[in-house]
């Protein structure tokens, strides 16, 4: 018999990787006769359809406030709002208190965020399994700011899980002695596989800083010139209001490169943006296990991409199934386009291995790593 499962978040509605990798293990750990209750702090301002009729529950804990105005610690409690506010973030732990105490005896709550682990610390009964995650390279938790937060509220937990074991090792270095990992698991299932024969270089990532479509524009600055018949994609979205696309296509303008590069936007349809590529450009600042490699990998396209995280090479053998060049160089990351530009032979080769290779992360072989964990933390 399956146990009760609590995934636990800031939230599971916007889009981004944490979202993806929520609903996707939700919807695999029911399937595998597990009782899966998703739970979101709060709702976000903008939401993202992640389908409908989900074969698991979902709570969302708060009504939709500004994050830092409601942290659980609280400032300016003598204010009117700020009572109204503590008041409120009082009745959401009760609610989460009284779903985690409501659970079967080997109930384990796998938290996906630090700052839903704090909510989690205040709520959950006692005794009760807490699996604490991140979702980005102890690199980049570090350069974010939540290192001091990830040290202090994750040291409780049964296990804290890094997504691979260069950043679990770390982590350990520094004092979490519980730190293991587990990779993000594949999650598409591709109708069929990029025919690799369009000349577009596609990106999906968020607009922003993190992401890098900024040394993107750099890097293709270098080679739109020498292959005008080629096109840079970039879809995804701007959760500043326009502003990042509008500060983009400025530079895309600066540089010459108006005509080349699309902004189609944010799509849902991840397979159909990805089949129409023949190579998928990675140049974030910053990046844990990311999914976009993963669909891309997935659905035969090749990757160029910075080597900004341990989880880039944990997915990428450069020069079998992809490239892989230093972190932030741009020449080095045009010259890699070029390769797989001006070589229809090795990207086809790459893209194959590719497809090939990342069936190391299938569903399945992810998903028992995750029951031995749990068989393990109920010794």
């Amino acid at each position: 018999m399956g146990r009760d499962l609590f995934l636990v978040c800031n939230n599971f509605e916007v889009m981004g990787g944490v979202q993806t990798w929520v609903h996707f293990m939700a919807r695999l750990f029911t399937r595998r006769g597990h009782r899966v209750h998703v739970v979101g702090v709060m709702h976000p301002k903008h939401t993202h359809d992640h389908g409908r009729d989900f074969p698991y529950r979902t709570t969302v804990l708060h009504p939709e406030f500004p994050r830092g105005q409601w942290d659980l610690r609280g400032r300016d409690r003598l204010s009117p709002r700020a009572r109204r506010l503590r008041a409120g973030r009082l009745r959401a732990a009760g609610e989460l208190g009284a779903l985690l105490g409501a659970a079967r005896p080997g109930a384990i709550a796998v938290v996906a965020e630090v700052w839903a682990m704090e909510w989690v610390q205040r709520a959950a009964p006692p005794g009760m399994r807490v699996v604490g995650m991140v979702h980005e390279s102890y690199a980049a938790c570090r350069v974010a700011g939540r290192y001091d937060r990830v040290m202090r509220h994750f040291a409780g937990a049964d296990r804290f899980l890094a997504l691979t074991l260069a950043d679990a090792d770390a982590f350990a270095r520094d004092g979490l002695g519980n730190a293991d990992f587990i990779p993000n698991a594949l999650h598409v299932v591709p109708e069929r596989y990029a025919d690799l024969e369009e000349p577009v270089v596609v990106r999906l990532g968020r607009l922003d800083y993190d992401k890098g479509q900024d040394l993107l524009l750099d890097a293709w600055a270098e080679v739109a010139p020498h292959r005008p018949d080629w096109t840079l994609r970039v879809h995804g979205s701007d959760k500043c209001g326009g502003r990042e696309r509008r500060r983009l296509e400025r530079q895309t303008e600066t540089l010459g490169l108006t005509g080349q590069v699309e902004w189609p936007g944010p799509t849902t349809d991840v397979g159909g943006a990805l089949r129409a590529g023949s190579i998928f450009a990675l140049t974030s600042r910053e990046e844990g296990f990311p999914m976009a490699i993963l669909e891309a990998m997935a659905h035969g396209v090749p990757c160029v991409a910075f080597d900004c995280a341990p989880g880039i090479g944990e997915l990428i053998t450069d020069g079998v199934d992809g490239l892989v060049v230093p972190a932030g160089n741009t020449t080095a990351f045009a010259a890699g386009l070029r390769r797989l530009i001006d070589d229809p032979e090795l990207r086809h080769k790459m893209g194959r291995a590719a497809r090939d290779s990342v069936q190391r992360f299938a569903p399945d072989i992810v998903a028992d790593r995750w029951e031995e964990l749990f068989a393990l933390m109920d010794r």
